[in-house]
């Protein structure tokens, strides 16, 4: 993966500041998968996806990812902290059989394909009542051919799997895209208790970005200031070669 430049990613930035997550993380993806038409990123599996963003992460920021949270015991809450590799995780890429995901349950035969963030992001738009609605709007989208009692089913069925149905696609999905989510169990080290963990790695991104773009931003107005160069100028420079004039300037 090419490393994007200083300049770029400010870009990326700026123009995320506009957005809501699931805008960011398209933008993180294109940046991961750069030339790549925006469709085409829509339609890749969410477990794809979060390969891209882990790979970027590590090219940008290391493998190291730290992850904090609360312990839940309501008799505890114990600050706790694990880390991640970005590395392994980035080559946790989907692996769906041949010809999609094939679900038998009762009357039904449906093969699916995996969901993708373009199916996420129409579910979103259209406003279910609830999660079972979700689901099924889901399931819908993502079903490649069904059939009920032999025949083809309608799109109006499609809209109206049954529970089981639905159970039996997730089920499938998460085995052949595990890195689509990702959830953990953290020990507590004060009282012993587990606490669930999801790590969301374009929101996870996004924050170092934005911590990373306002620190440069910093070290352009102070560069500025005291030598009168652009900014182009100054993101030219290497960051060994930023942070030692940051330093002369503080010298004198």
């Amino acid at each position: 993966m090419a490393v994007t430049g200083p300049a770029e990613l400010l870009a990326t930035w700026e123009a995320g500041l506009a957005e809501r997550a699931d805008g960011r993380a398209l933008l993180l993806h294109r940046v991961a998968r750069p030339g790549e038409p925006p469709d085409a990123l829509l339609s890749a599996p969410l477990g794809e996806r979060a390969a891209d963003l882990f790979a970027l992460r590590r090219a940008l920021f290391g493998d190291r990812l730290e992850v904090m949270l609360d312990c839940a015991a309501t008799d505890c809450g114990a600050a706790m902290e694990f880390e991640l590799d970005a590395g392994e995780l980035a080559a946790a890429r989907p692996r769906p059989p041949e010809g999609g995901l094939r679900v038998a349950e009762g009357a039904w035969v449906v093969r699916f394909r995996l969901p993708a963030p373009g199916d996420l992001a129409a579910v979103a738009a259209a406003r279910p009542s609830d999660d079972a609605h979700a689901r099924r709007l889901l399931a819908a989208r993502c079903a490649l051919a069904a059939h009920r009692a032999g025949r083809e089913a309608t799109a109006e069925e499609l809209t109206q799997l049954p529970e089981p149905v639905l159970k039996r696609f997730a089920e499938a999905a998460e085995a052949a895209d595990a890195g689509a989510e990702l959830t953990y169990r953290i020990a507590c080290p004060e009282c012993g208790a587990t606490t669930p963990a999801e790590l969301d790695i374009a929101a996870y991104l996004w924050t170092e970005l934005d911590a990373w773009a306002r620190d440069l931003l910093l070290d352009v107005h102070l560069l500025a200031s005291a030598y009168g160069w652009s900014e182009p100028e100054i993101l030219a420079l290497s960051p060994l070669r930023r942070r030692y004039y940051l330093e002369l300037c503080a010298d004198a």
